[in-house]
């Protein structure tokens, strides 16, 4: 047992600066049992417990609340630049919707962002952002872009439907064009006469989609339509399942990066483009990095032992040479039954096999380094292959 876990959980409290989805008074009354906030806003995290919400998702499909995921759109004659110069992904072959997972980096080359992209005109773009503030970043940098941009929070509010039922689910929802809708693309629509957009995208590892409704007043009963919809398939309300999303080795913004890492420590070379014309932020520091070399990166661990509980803090590292790096994520997967984590740790510590000890508790714990993602290493779930 960690130090943590010898202790009650806290309450959280409802109040009125936090602000609050379209779709909170429904995660309530279906029993939600636990909450983060993200983005300045309540976030679900369990409804029954953290494992059987697990298995809801990998075995049948689920509903989750995920309106924190604001949505920064840009917009103007120039917006196409403006986001080109936020990441260093070259957005060359971006076309009217598609979405691409991006980063946006600071001019230290430090990820402070990773968001994903929606384009929905020549004109007009979506980021879809992790829990820091882009809009107010974007907004300050436009102010002194002399670009022709807008910068807004548009009415947002995305749900996501994942898991191996989900395409049944979607089928009954939009018609039989969800079939065609390709990885990474999305579609503006409507369901049951409430305008959304629907992108085949999500954050679980699973196959799944968005379903980002554009009116706010719409979330109750968008919520109650799409549970009822669902009940042949044995839906169940859940949220972003950190389970799961460890075994796919997806990163969480704020757990596994901070600001403080640049793309090349996060296994995230391929985003980054420094032969485009564009002049990004970031682009001097990443060139002076990627010259250079890293000096840390991010590497997958199995922890052993008893079965752990996910860390509430980032867990010191100790090699041979003493203190080495730090566990970022960490969970047991029922699945795999083995506790597996995601962590920064210093290069010379890397290589596979290496025996390292976690400071969990009063005890120290054994770990090796282990080839990462844990499960479905080549994505097939995720592509619905």
């Amino acid at each position: 047992m960690t130090a943590a876990a010898a202790y009650p959980a806290p309450l959280i409290t409802f109040g009125p600066r936090v602000r609050k989805s379209p779709f909170f008074e429904a995660t309530r009354r279906y029993g939600c049992r636990a909450y983060s906030v993200y983005n300045h806003m309540y976030m679900p995290l369990f409804f029954e417990d953290p494992v059987t919400d697990f298995w809801h998702l990998v075995e049948g499909v689920t509903l989750w609340d995920v309106a924190c995921e604001r949505q920064v759109e840009i917009s103007g004659p120039d917006a196409a630049q403006f986001v080109q110069l936020l990441t260093p992904r070259n957005l060359s072959k971006f076309a009217a919707g598609q979405c691409k997972y991006g980063l946006i980096t600071n001019h230290q080359g430090s990820v402070i962002n990773d968001p994903i992209l929606l384009r929905l005109a020549d004109d007009r773009f979506w980021l879809s952002v992790a829990d820091s503030d882009i809009l107010l970043w974007a907004q300050g940098v436009a102010w002194h872009s002399n670009l022709r941009v807008e910068i807004t929070e548009p009415d947002v509010s995305p749900l996501q439907i994942q898991g191996p039922k989900s395409l049944q689910l979607m089928r009954k929802l939009c018609g039989g064009w969800i079939d065609e809708l390709r990885y990474y693309w999305f579609r503006e629509t409507d369901i049951n006469g409430m305008p959304v957009v629907v992108s085949r995208t999500g954050w679980s590892g699973e196959l799944g989609y968005e379903i980002f409704l554009r009116d706010g007043n719409s979330g109750d009963d968008l919520w109650e339509y799409i549970m009822a919809s669902g009940a042949e398939f044995e839906i169940a309300p859940g949220a972003p399942s950190m389970i799961r999303r460890v075994e796919a080795g997806m990163l969480s913004y704020g757990g596994d990066m901070r600001g403080n890492a640049n793309p090349y420590e996060l296994g995230l070379d391929r985003l980054v483009d420094l032969n485009q014309i564009t002049n990004f932020i970031g682009k001097s520091a990443l060139q002076g990095i990627h010259a250079q070399g890293i000096t840390r990166k991010l590497c997958g661990l199995q922890i052993h032992g008893e079965p752990i509980t996910s860390n509430e803090q980032h867990w010191p590292i100790h090699g041979a040479t003493g203190h080495v790096g730090h566990v970022t994520s960490a969970v047991y997967s029922p699945r795999l039954k083995k506790n597996i984590a995601l962590a920064i740790v210093d290069l010379e510590h890397t290589a596979i096999g290496t025996e390292l000890s976690i400071d969990i508790g009063p005890t120290n714990s054994l770990a090796n380094v282990v080839k990462y993602p844990f499960y479905d290493p080549k994505h097939e779930l995720v592509r619905g292959s």
